[in-house]
């Protein structure tokens, strides 16, 4: 069984101004360099070898960049990127506040953006994107039991909304910049075993 761990990217310029980034590629500010160093330290002691971690991510710069840090922290391997586990398109909406979304297009759960994806296209491209990684990952080390993914807050809560037939995360909840969440991961499915630091049992 893999353990396999999703990492939110570090802070950017564009969360702490509330902006929607979605598919634009906006790189880490300093905050977010220091997210993914704590990240790297924090998640050290759950790794028996952390040299021998595989560790990949989304191919936007603000994902690389926040695991090339925990890389070299841990002196692992270079990240692999995917394409597929970056963040949600918002379409026209990207760029524009929270605040200026709602003037725009209403409630955020039941907006029609122009040129989004839909949450049905997002947590498709999810799974696909997390069952490739792992089949990548075991076909050249077939011994391994730990998965690191540096992706974005969309795709995260659509994992988890998901696996935990949408008890989590809460509507209003916010998943934080360098917080990550482990699933195991079976041919059964994913499921959920530790929610930003807890336990949980579904």
């Amino acid at each position: 069984m893999i353990h396999l761990t999703l990492i939110r990217h570090g802070e950017t310029d564009w969360n702490r101004a509330r902006l929607i980034q979605g598919s634009t590629d906006i790189p880490l500010n300093d905050t977010g360099r220091e997210q993914a160093r704590q990240a790297a330290e924090r998640l050290r002691g759950a790794l028996d070898n952390p040299t021998a971690a595989r560790i990949v991510s989304s191919d936007l710069s603000r994902a690389r960049e926040t695991a090339q840090i925990i890389a070299d922290q841990w002196g692992a391997a270079a990240p692999l990127a995917y394409p597929t586990l970056r963040e949600r398109a918002y379409g026209e909406a990207e760029g524009i506040t929270v605040d200026d979304f709602a003037v725009r297009w209403g409630n955020w759960y039941t907006a029609e953006v122009p040129g989004a994806e839909s949450r049905e296209q997002l947590q498709l491209r999810a799974f696909a994107a997390l069952d490739a990684v792992v089949t990548d990952a075991l076909g050249s080390q077939p011994d391994l039991t730990r998965i690191f993914v540096v992706t974005h807050g969309a795709l995260i809560r659509s994992v988890i909304h998901h696996v935990s037939d949408g008890r989590l995360p809460a509507r209003e909840e916010r998943l934080a910049n360098g917080s990550d969440y482990t699933f195991h991961y079976s041919p059964d499915g994913l499921a959920l075993i530790d929610y930003a630091g807890t336990t949980v049992s579904l």
